[in-house]
C-alpha cells in the first residue's frame, strides 16, 4: 500500500537536501529515506512515529533558510495530513 502524502514528503525533503549542505543535508536525506520506508511498509506508522519526524522536521525548518525552510515546512505539512488519517489518539 503505498502513503501518498508520506511520499510527497519524501520527495519534497529530498529536494530540500539537495538545495543544502552538510549535517543538514544529512539528516534530510536521512529524514527522506525513513519517510520512504514508512510509505511502502504494510502497515503505516503510529502516531508517535509520525510525531518523532514532525519534530525533526521543524527543528530542521528552522535551521535552514527561504527555499529550504519553506520546502521542510511543507513536507512537515504533508505528514501532519497523513496524521489525521491515522486512528488513534
Amino acid at each position: 500500500m503505498t502513503r501518498q502524502e508520506l511520499q510527497t514528503a519524501s520527495k519534497l525533503l529530498k529536494d530540500a537536501a539537495e538545495q543544502t549542505t552538510g549535517d543538514v543535508q544529512e539528516r534530510l536525506y536521512e529524514q527522506s529515506d525513513q519517510i520512504a520506508k514508512l510509505a511502502t511498509r504494510e502497515e503505516g506508522p503510529d502516531h508517535g512515529r509520525l510525531d518523532r519526524h514532525m519534530n525533526v522536521l521543524h527543528d530542521l525548518a528552522g535551521k535552514t533558510e527561504g527555499d529550504v525552510s519553506e520546502t521542510v515546512t511543507e513536507a512537515r505539512s504533508q505528514l501532519f495530513e497523513y496524521r489525521k488519517s491515522v486512528p488513534g489518539v
